[in-house]
């Protein structure tokens, strides 16, 4: 078990908090007693001090690279409420776009294979095959959606659209999503509001891999409205992108950079975490709009600790909680976009080591996949 630095930051007349880590002690405040301008935030990773590894990521057939993370929220099938899934995005070879496996977890950290994903076995269309990413979803009746970006040889010039896979809560396909709206599914999340439940996925490759390095500002966020309830396979109601515009590029080591984590509010507004321009954007009425908005005067709030965002998530006080591909740090920002704390979620391997993040179960800290390790984490 390690400690972790955390910060609360001062915005706009804030004072300055500092929980720095003494040698792997305790937590100890360094710097208070400042004035404060107005009544300061209260910062959900400020309560958090130390980091505990639950487990390993890697299965029996040695996929790598941990992407996508969900809290399984009740028992069906082979999910156990309070487990863990994982999605991975590269095979035992290291090839990014060809992991096949989601992984589940116990708090404890035993491992099992919830599913092994055969292109071969598809039940619908998935442009290019298998290759799992951070888009990874639980629906009512313990179905499981999670997004595949394929590639054959880890690059991005062989890189496909892909698709959504729907499971069953035993791990088999029994269902695709694909189509014109659905290029480079590269994370979600997902809503249930009754019989109806609503996936929110942000795309990286629309326009295709083929530019090299030029940035496109194209990708987009569409809405996906689902028939969903236990003992039914969800069924596809009505699709509309609520964003587009945003810029993306296909990257040799990264393979694609470009919009990444969102995550729904309760008033409806849509955040997503811009990962090539490092910052966060903010889209109203996500969840009733009819008409996709362009990427203009919508960022929330950019640059400053945030360093090429991946991860985005709600904390249980509604901050906003983004991991750092740029420098492994975990930032919570305020829905007004006050940069308020940050955490060293990976200060050994650092850049580009963590992906998708969740509240773990009863909010008593908060659980992150750390693929520079090949690990599953908890920052309690």
């Amino acid at each position: 078990m390690s400690t972790p630095s955390i910060r609360v930051l001062a915005r706009a007349g804030i004072a300055v908090v500092v929980l720095a880590s003494a040698g792997g002690g305790a937590a100890s405040a360094a710097s208070t007693h400042l004035a404060y301008a107005s009544a300061p935030p209260t910062a959900f990773l400020s309560s958090l001090h130390a980091v505990t590894t639950v487990g390993s990521t890697v299965p029996s057939n040695g996929d790598i690279n941990p992407y996508g993370l969900a809290v399984v929220p009740s028992t069906v099938g082979s999910l156990r409420a309070g487990d863990y899934l994982v999605s991975n995005f590269n095979a035992k070879s290291n090839d990014q776009g060809t992991g096949s496996t989601i992984v589940e977890l116990t708090p404890a950290g035993k491992l099992s294979v919830f599913a092994t994903i055969s292109a071969k076995k598809l039940p619908g269309s998935c442009p290019g095959g298998v290759g799992l990413t951070t888009a990874l979803s639980i629906l009512p009746g313990g179905y499981v959606v999670v997004g595949s970006l394929p590639t054959t040889n880890g690059m991005s010039t062989t890189a496909q659209y892909g698709c959504l896979i729907v499971l069953n809560s035993n791990g088999k396909p029994v269902e695709t999503i694909a189509g014109n709206n659905i290029q480079g599914p590269w994370d979600m999340t997902a809503s249930t509001q009754g019989a109806t439940t609503t996936l929110f996925v942000s795309n990286v490759l629309n326009g295709g891999a083929a530019a090299g390095l030029v940035t496109i500002d194209n990708s987009t966020v569409v809405r996906i409205r689902l028939s969903s309830s236990a003992g039914r396979v969800p069924k596809v109601q009505s699709e509309q992108v609520v964003v587009d515009d945003i810029p993306w590029r296909d990257d040799k080591a990264a393979l694609a950079i470009g919009p990444t984590g969102v995550a729904l509010a309760k008033n409806g507004t849509l955040y997503v975490a811009d990962t090539l321009e490092s910052r966060i954007i903010a889209v109203p009425d996500a969840m009733t709009r009819t008409k996709a908005l362009a990427d203009k005067n919508i960022t929330l709030t950019s640059g400053e600790h945030l360093n090429q965002p991946l991860g985005l998530i709600l904390a249980p006080n509604g901050d906003i909680l983004t991991t750092n591909a740029g420098d492994g740090k975990i930032v919570e920002t305020t829905p007004a976009g006050q940069q308020i704390a940050t955490a060293a979620g990976d200060a050994k391997t650092g850049a580009g080591s963590l992906f998708g993040l969740a509240t773990a179960p009863g909010g008593r800290g908060l659980v992150y996949v750390d693929d520079g390790f090949n690990t599953l984490r908890l920052l309690h």
